[in-house]
């Protein structure tokens, strides 16, 4: 008995650690009974402490009082996923047994299910109580919003019942989304959500590749432009990247990858993008399941989406074929490339541009830069949600509106020390509010240009501009959204699971002629799992085993990568 209350007592020192030890923030004339918010964030401590900062300022002007920003910072958002669902599963379970109710094992399982279907169970009511209840005093994770990370993971929280629409339908914007006729922040951009009646997209984010002058110099590899240079032969074991099991923004980043590819092969095959948008169109309105053909919708054009997805996935195989490292963090990525421990990798822009920006020499000139290739990318949003149950519920919704207001955003992308701007960190993100960017309106253009001289980043170039670059790729979701975690596993399959396979298959294709010269070779390299497909992708591995297919993947993956590497030396005729 005794050694389980110590070893009891030890988890939850273990688990307290981080917030004992975390350092309190320091909040200008802020006193015990002042407000506090709680906020639970992916976000790096750089924006941690120049919005928490900013907030408490913003609010003591407007409200008469500054406010303490308790930031738990737990992960990223899988961990954030991870820790909202199970804090939410044991507060509204302790309410429902305390009232003397039973809470059937079914209830566990099935009440964050986005797909729950009414069966007349006592599992019924519990699921609706959930869902149409929004007081602290009966469900709450004790926290009040959920800042930072990717559309994907907000949507998922609202459809978990997690979320809430912070302000009444009737009175959405208050002026924050549009003004003079102008929409301000679009519900929609490049095929991506960025607003919706829970989550709205504070900054927005492309996906590309960091690199390090210098070293690629060293290799001889030209300055990239395009996902496929990640796969030069010259930089094996040199291409740093993240695991995209732990990494929304690196499974984001692929993503990208793989939707390319599909547009590339669709255009390819003679369709237009004038097709595409008609064919989606009626994939969209016949709402039947993915792969469903409706009807004026050629056989082939569908032919030719699945193979660009399989293309996708084996350029991405060819990249991991090239990494120095599959790392947890999304941001070790950009510091290791700016060092030189590694040449080049994939990273969101913030993470490319902020570690630049960082790393800058004596005299000012960057050691590496990010690009964002042409036509690569989409444009994502990184949103705010108000949690169900938030303890806070009137300050949080006041940070929300500071976020999307002109005095929040300023904070992405202003230099430090500028009037509005952050008082230590260079940010270097894009906001999202139409007006920081340049526009045929005057009175958006106005507002830009007053906003120009204190930018870190030159928000006009259409390189940069997200209103600029949204033009130029077109998300589609179905083609890759359903995929989303599957992708995620069967990257860590086959890139990391089987990853020294890989490499060494790889490198010795390169010793032995190169691509082009091991076509039987490269055959069994690329080569996916034989009962693995678009449509199965879907339609059987979602609903699988996890664990089981995984084991698969990897015992695949690893026989095939062993296989190529024979074939390339010569052992098997």
């Amino acid at each position: 008995m005794a050694k389980n209350i110590v070893i009891l007592l030890l988890s939850i020192l273990v688990i307290a650690l981080p917030f004992l030890f975390r350092q309190a923030p320091k909040v200008s004339d802020w006193q015990i009974g002042d407000p506090e918010l709680i906020v639970i964030t992916p976000n790096n401590e750089a924006i941690r402490f120049e919005f928490g900062q900013a907030f408490s300022q913003w609010h003591r002007q407007h409200f008469g009082k500054p406010v303490k920003v308790d930031w738990r910072a737990v992960g990223g958002t899988t961990e954030i996923m991870r820790y909202l669902e199970a804090s939410y599963l044991a507060s509204y379970r302790a309410y429902w047994q305390h009232s003397g109710k039973e809470w059937p094992e079914t209830a566990t399982q099935r009440l964050m299910s986005n797909g729950y279907k009414q069966d007349g169970s006592i599992t019924d009511d519990i699921y609706n109580t959930f869902r149409t209840t929004d007081d602290p005093n009966i469900i709450s994770a004790n926290i009040d919003v959920f800042f930072g990370g990717g559309e994907y993971d907000h949507r998922n929280a609202f459809e978990h019942g997690l979320t809430v629409p912070p302000w009444p339908e009737s009175q959405p914007s208050q002026g924050l989304f549009e003004q003079d006729g102008i929409d301000m922040i679009p519900e929609h951009l490049s095929g991506e959500t960025w607003r919706t009646a829970t989550l709205f997209g504070v900054a927005v984010s492309t996906f590309g590749i960091c690199y390090n002058k210098d070293r690629l110099q060293e290799l001889g590899v030209d300055i990239p432009t395009r996902w496929d240079d990640l796969v030069n032969p010259k930089l094996m074991r040199q291409v740093g990247v993240a695991d995209p099991t732990k990494s929304g923004s690196i499974a984001k980043a692929y993503e990208m990858i793989i939707q390319q590819k599909i547009q590339q092969a669709v255009l390819a095959a003679g369709f237009t993008n004038d097709d595409i948008s008609q064919f989606e169109s009626k994939f969209d309105k016949a709402h039947g399941k993915p792969w469903d053909l409706p009807v004026d919708v050629p056989a082939r054009y569908q032919q030719v989406v699945e193979a660009g997805w399989r293309q996708g996935l084996q350029l991405i195989e060819r990249i991991g074929a090239n990494a120095r490292y599959f790392t947890d963090s999304a941001s070790k990525v950009p510091i290791d490339v700016s060092k030189g421990d590694a040449a080049i990798g994939l990273a969101i822009d913030f993470y490319g541009r902020y570690q630049a920006e960082y790393s800058r020499a004596p005299d000012g000139t960057e050691r590496m830069a990010f690009v964002t290739p042409e036509g690569g990318s989409s444009v994502s949003s990184d949103p705010v949600s108000l949690l169900r149950g938030a303890p806070h519920k009137e300050l949080a919704v006041r940070f929300m509106q500071f976020l999307l207001s002109d005095d929040g955003q300023k904070l992405w992308n202003y230099r430090p020390g500028e009037i509005g701007g952050p008082n230590k960190y260079a940010l270097r993100r894009l906001p999202i509010r139409r007006s920081f960017y340049p526009s045929d309106l005057p009175s958006v253009n106005k507002v830009f240009e007053s906003h120009h001289p204190h930018l870190t980043d030159n928000l006009a170039d259409p390189a940069i501009n997200p209103y600029e670059i949204g033009k130029k790729f077109t998300y589609r979701k179905r083609w890759t959204g359903h995929h989303f975690n599957i992708h995620r596993n069967l990257i860590k399959a086959m890139c990391l699971d089987a990853g020294e396979e890989l490499k060494s298959a790889w490198e010795a294709i390169q010793q032995h002629g190169g691509v082009d010269k091991n076509h039987a070779a490269m055959q069994v390299f690329s080569a996916m799992p034989d009962d693995f497909t678009w449509r199965s992708a879907i339609d059987s591995y979602s609903k699988a085993n996890q664990l089981d297919v995984m084991r698969r993947w990897v015992v695949h993956f690893r026989q095939n990568f062993q296989k190529a590497k024979s074939l390339a030396e010569g052992d098997i005729p």
